[in-house]
């Protein structure tokens, strides 16, 4: 194995790895949650929840990823402006690829879109840890 993917690899095994799956588990968790409770109970259209839900997750997981996945004493390279508008982007090319790999990839290779979903998700999630981690929420040059 080439040093540099070993220490690639390497950098992936660490504590804020897994700060960064437990972040996004219990996202997860609360956007389905709330979407269930708001479109439940609440008695409002899915069709509203989901999108309410869905941003109110996104506002949590931004705020756990700055302040319990990637934190720093000596603050971020980047405002909270800045990293909120790098994030967003991030967020909607992942939707955007996640929409275009599940329309295309199954009729391509003749694959349910289900697996392609997954897989396109679990790829996304390491890429996702990577860009948040090298462009998002670094440190700031000390």
């Amino acid at each position: 194995m080439k040093v540099e993917h070993r220490s690639l690899l390497l950098s992936l095994l660490s504590w804020e790895t897994l700060r960064y799956a437990v972040s996004g588990s219990f996202s997860t968790f609360a956007y389905i949650a709330l979407t269930l409770i708001v479109s439940g109970p609440l008695d409002v259209p899915i069709q509203i929840a989901i999108p309410v839900s869905y941003a109110t997750a996104l506002v949590l997981n931004f705020t756990l990823q700055r302040h319990f996945v990637f934190p720093t004493d000596d603050g971020f390279a980047l405002e909270r402006g800045a990293q909120l508008r790098r994030y967003v982007s991030a967020v909607l090319v992942q939707y955007g690829i996640t929409a275009t790999s599940t329309a295309v990839l199954p009729r391509l290779f003749g694959v349910p879109e289900g697996d392609v979903y997954v897989v396109t998700v679990l790829v996304l999630a390491v890429l996702a840890f990577l860009t948040l981690r090298s462009l998002v929420f670094h440190p700031a040059e000390g």
